[in-house]
């Protein structure tokens, strides 16, 4: 028996030296940190830190996190021992030892061809009299840990039992749902409440570093291997939105519906209304855009509204809103794939399904397996264990073979969806100027 840890990404928490956090967690949602993101990103010595990481900065990150803290509570600073991610204070508490993964560790700050931390990208972010809050990089299919005996005690496992670090959530998920495969090089997308859409590189040289200076480069947990990603901040935030208007006016009426209530009407939304009659930015979250492009103060919006659009329309609109962003976020990471290989719940959607494998132009194909994070946490342990001899075997037998039939993209609405591609760019570009000046007038 193995146990593996792998949680949610970016994020700061800090502990003091006897183990004990000195203040709330901060989670990836946190945007305090927008300026100080503004700041570091307009200065040329920003694309330094960004060649070395990979990885574009955004307010969610404990590096732009720490330059907050160190202009508003440095007090809070001082009495840290450690910084954490999340599954790094879980792996702590089970374990007692301080460590943080090679893909959290190396892209927010450090050089990902190495897989260890980076003087230059301490030095470019000011944070370099912090590092000593930074804890060592532990590789999951080399290193495992003993369950402490308080950490027994509390869960009724056995003292002693390995645990693994694995890697950070999203790399784990990829890995799980099927990211991993040499031979077709899929992408990834991963809808959940936020959406990840990743791509293979099996060397440094394949990893596209963009003139924008987004994404992130996350090491896998194989020799040599990455995972380039470009992150929408809210995916289905926005179906739970607009899903949310309606149940909300039928509740004013006294008529309850659930959330899986109001899903199984969107089929019928769909089918209902015309494709690419409008365009919908999905920026719902509070904390912004941070893929294809950094922009604390994007918000969503409808464009091209007019008086015979209804709700099933809007419904339409958030579905190809969310499909469009996919298909943004991998054009920055170069060429559109031939496959994408989805999980997150919204995969279960057969709507969502084809409305972004026509955007993209791709073939669209799920997993049998429901915990896709989970897998790809213990197929690290089971690496790290002797199990399998690479990670390439491992895939073999706990992936491909759970792996759906290829849904081919619809071609008549695939090009529907080509020519307005171009407009969904032109309308998020156009609004920026906009988001920066309702964001000044509400701070004033």
């Amino acid at each position: 028996i193995t146990i593996a840890v792998t949680g949610q990404g970016d994020g700061t928490w800090l502990i003091d030296k006897g183990g004990e956090p000195v203040a709330k967690g901060w989670l990836w949602l946190d945007a305090r940190a927008a300026r100080e993101v503004e700041e570091i990103r307009a200065r040329p010595e920003d694309r330094l830190r960004f060649e070395k990481t990979g990885s574009g900065l955004a307010a969610c990150q404990q590096g732009s996190q720490f330059v907050f803290m160190k202009r508003n509570m440095p007090a809070m600073l001082a009495s840290a021992a450690t910084a954490f991610h999340c599954k790094d204070w879980l792996y702590f508490k089970l374990t007692g030892e301080r460590a943080t993964d090679p893909s959290e560790g190396t892209f927010t700050f450090g050089d990902f061809r190495t897989r260890d931390y980076s003087d230059d990208v301490l030095d470019v972010l000011g944070v370099a009299d912090l590092r000593h809050l930074l804890p060592p990089i532990v590789d999951g299919t080399r290193q495992s840990a003993a369950l402490s005996k308080a950490a027994a005690d509390a869960s009724g496992l056995i003292a002693g039992t390995p645990v693994v670090l694995a890697y950070v959530d999203v790399a784990c998920t990829a890995l799980g749902a099927g990211l991993f495969d040499r031979q077709r090089k899929p992408g990834c997308s991963i809808i959940g409440s936020t959406g990840m859409h990743m791509r293979l590189a099996e060397t440094p040289d394949e990893v596209l570093l963009n003139e924008a200076k987004t994404g992130y480069t996350m090491t896998m947990p194989a020799p040599g291997v990455f995972a380039q990603m470009q992150s929408n901040m809210a995916a289905t935030l926005n179906i739970d939105w607009v899903l949310g208007l309606a149940s909300g006016i039928l509740a004013a009426q006294g008529i309850s519906r659930s959330n899986g209530e109001m899903i199984a009407l969107v089929d019928g939304w769909i089918s209902s209304s015309k494709p690419a009659s409008l365009i919908y930015q999905p920026y719902v979250s509070e904390a912004g855009e941070r893929g294809p492009f950094v922009d604390a103060n994007a918000r969503a919006g409808f464009v091209g509204i007019s008086s015979r659009h209804g709700y099933a329309d809007m419904v339409r609109a958030v579905f190809e809103g969310l499909a469009f962003a996919s298909r943004d976020c991998y054009a920055a990471m170069g060429s559109l794939p031939r496959e994408i290989r989805l999980t997150g719940g919204a995969a279960r959607s057969p709507a969502l399904r084809k409305i972004l494998g026509a955007a993209v132009g791709a073939a669209t194909r799920t997993s049998e397996r429901e915990e896709a994070g989970a897998a790809g946490a213990a197929m690290i342990a089971a690496v790290c264990v002797g199990l399998y001899r690479s990670m390439d075997d491992c895939v073999a037998e706990w992936v491909t073979p759970l792996l759906g039939k290829a849904e081919p993209s619809d071609p008549q609405l695939a090009a529907i969806y080509d020519r307005m591609a171009p407009s969904y760019t032109l309308a998020h570009e156009a609004l920026r100027p906009v988001w920066r000046s309702m964001a000044a007038a509400k701070a004033n």
